[in-house]
Order: structure tokens, then sequence, then C-alpha cells
């Protein structure tokens, strides 16, 4: 499997963005939807990216079903993708380090 182009970026250019590179690690903003009837990525609102998860939000599940789906989606283990804040919180912020693939809301 091809590894992505790393992107060089310091900082985000546009605050409108939902998404940013900082070296090989992608950063992204998280409007969580839990208790939803399945877990899927939707489409970027503001500067969040909305995704819907079919775990109920009790002490982090919620957090954690969307680690281990995302995961998934961009081919790394769930180790590689840190919550930076919003654990209990719909509002989150994601670092996803080395990503070996993009879902297709990202390109």
């Amino acid at each position: 499997m091809k590894l992505l182009a790393k992107k060089k970026t310091q900082q985000k250019e546009d605050e409108s963005e939902w998404f940013w590179w900082e070296d090989d690690v992608l950063v992204f903003n998280v409007l969580g939807n839990p208790s939803a009837k399945i877990t899927k990525i939707g489409k970027p609102y503001g500067n969040q990216l909305k995704i819907a998860v079919s775990a109920t939000p009790v002490n982090g599940k919620a957090t954690d079903h969307l680690v281990k789906f995302l995961a998934g989606e961009f081919g790394v283990k769930t180790r590689d993708i840190e919550v930076v804040f919003g654990r209990m919180n719909v509002n989150k912020q994601l670092r996803v380090t080395s990503p070996q693939k993009l879902p297709a809301v990202f390109k």
C-alpha cells in the first residue's frame, strides 16, 4: 500500500477549514452525532466534520467507537488517533498520525 504524500503545514491557514496537516499528522474537528442508526462520515459543517456514531454517549463509549471506526477508515491502528479535546462532548478535535488512506470527504 502506498503511503500518502506528506503535506507540510505548521498552522491552519484558514479558520474556516475543518482539517489541516501538521507534518504527517492530519488534524480535524468533529461534530459528533451519538446514538445514530449507523456509523458514518457525513459532510463538513462550518469548521467541523459531521460524523454519526451508533454507540450511546455513556462514559466515552461513543468516542471509543468513533476512534475504532476512523482507524479503519484511515488504515491506522487506534493508538494512531488522538482525541485532543472533547472526549465527553460532541465537539472534538482528532489527530491521525500517518494515515494510510483518506476517506473521500478529505480529498
